[in-house]
């Protein structure tokens, strides 16, 4: 991946959701909030869903970002010719 790949907007955006969703899966939602008991081995079970929206919402933001960005490029590309 070259350097100027990275910088495009839709792309930091990616990483930074993947990486803030990694994190907060890997902590768990008890320690997120501050809440120290431990959890039980089924106690998630019920809110499957609840993480599945925020998938879902997920990826559409990190889609809509990378439409913005791809349309920015089309205009900026149009102003320089």
């Amino acid at each position: 991946m070259t350097m100027s790949t990275f910088r495009s907007p839709a792309r930091r955006v990616g990483f930074a959701l993947g990486f803030l969703l990694l994190v907060c899966v890997s902590l768990g939602a008890r320690e997120v909030l501050g809440m120290q008991q431990p959890a039980t081995p089924q106690s998630l079970k019920p809110f499957w869903h609840v993480f599945a929206a925020y998938a879902v919402v997920i990826i559409l933001v990190g889609g809509w970002a990378f439409s913005i960005a791809r349309r920015l490029r089309d205009v900026e590309r149009r102003l320089v010719d």
